[in-house]
């Protein structure tokens, strides 16, 4: 089985910061990308931010220059930097991982995900 823990988040005002952290741990042969998405009161969840095994980091435009998506490849743990936070990010954010266990088999897996508001 695959777990993924995610912490930090929490309630700021605008303008301060956070940081999301989340651990992936269990049967895991591979990791090929991890990320962020969050999910609105009434709105789709949608990509924050990912970073692929090659190195790639996507982000939602809405997020670039604010946050940034880093990765420990030893403690399988990717990490979202949030900084200059508007009310309007406030969401509940789920970290996702695309890997390969230890079968072989490749497949999404998302974490419980944590709250993140920003009061004005």
């Amino acid at each position: 089985q695959v777990q993924l823990v995610e912490s930090g988040g929490g309630l700021v005002q605008a303008g301060g910061s956070l940081r999301l952290s989340c651990a992936a741990s269990g049967s895991i042969f591979s990791i090929n990308a991890m990320g962020w998405y969050r999910q609105a009161p009434g709105k789709q969840r949608e990509l924050v931010a990912a970073i692929t095994s090659g190195g790639g980091t996507p982000y939602a435009g809405s997020v670039k220059g604010r946050f940034t998506i880093s990765r420990d490849n030893a403690k399988n743990t990717v990490y979202l930097q949030m900084s200059s936070l508007k009310p309007e990010d406030t969401a509940v954010y789920y970290c996702n991982a695309d890997l390969t266990n230890s079968n072989y088999r490749r497949n999404d897996y998302w974490g419980q995900g944590t709250q993140v508001t920003v009061s004005s």
